[in-house]
């Protein structure tokens, strides 16, 4: 059986405490075209990629969190539809459930995240003419989408700033990172996520998504510096 007990964790470099935390939510709230209420775990339903119109939907999400990825023309292959669905069966086994949080993730569920993040941001999108890959953005993004109690997403800044890249050892070492900010937070607290989250005034929104918002108001903009 996995053990999921949770630790208390020490603080590390740029580890926020629940007043910082507080801050960087509450100043993301008030970005422009910023709608707190307008996030997975709270408006969407759980995607199945088996179903093509849960891939499309996938694709609609991304796109509409700034992804950039071409939509298919008329009698052009959908590469972004056939890549995630092969995807998403090489790796129905091995997905950490949607369950489990980002505070009990084990050793063993991040080392095959490093897998399956690695494979999906690789995945061929775009079209035949002009293929690309996916990325690491939108990969992490995805898994965000498809887990959004369990993964925190990142962009190129927040990438760069806290790890120095943008690969599968680096986004391991974002959700270690993750995991620790959130059992302390959690300790100090001494709350559980969803009681930790309504009394950040961001009721029904996970931690993970809570936690980009203070890295982006931090590393993306640099206009939050606790």
């Amino acid at each position: 059986m996995t053990d999921r007990t949770l630790t208390s964790v020490p603080a590390g470099p740029h580890t926020p405490d629940l007043e910082q935390l507080r801050a960087a939510v509450a100043r993301f709230s008030q970005l422009p075209g910023v709608d707190r209420t307008a996030t997975p775990e709270t408006t969407a339903p759980t995607l199945d990629l088996a179903i093509r119109e849960h891939r499309t939907a996938l694709l609609s999400w991304l796109n509409s969190w700034g992804c950039r990825i071409r939509y298919p023309r008329d009698g052009e292959t959908d590469l972004f539809d056939a890549g995630i669905r092969d995807w998403a069966a090489r790796w129905a086994g091995a997905m950490v459930p949607a369950e489990v949080t980002l505070a009990q993730l084990t050793h063993q569920d991040i080392t095959l995240l490093g897998e399956y993040y690695a494979d999906l941001a690789n995945l061929t999108v775009g079209t035949p003419a002009r293929p690309r890959s996916l990325g690491p953005t939108a990969a992490a993004k995805a898994l965000y989408r498809l887990r959004p109690r369990t993964f925190m997403p990142w962009d190129d800044a927040i990438a760069n700033s806290l790890h120095g890249a943008r690969d599968a050892m680096a986004f391991m070492a974002h959700q270690r990172l993750g995991q620790r900010w959130a059992r302390r937070l959690l300790d100090e607290s001494g709350l559980d996520e969803r009681a930790l989250a309504s009394a950040l005034g961001s009721e029904g929104r996970s931690l993970p998504k809570l936690l980009d918002d203070y890295c982006y108001m931090r590393f993306t903009r640099g206009d939050f510096a606790p």
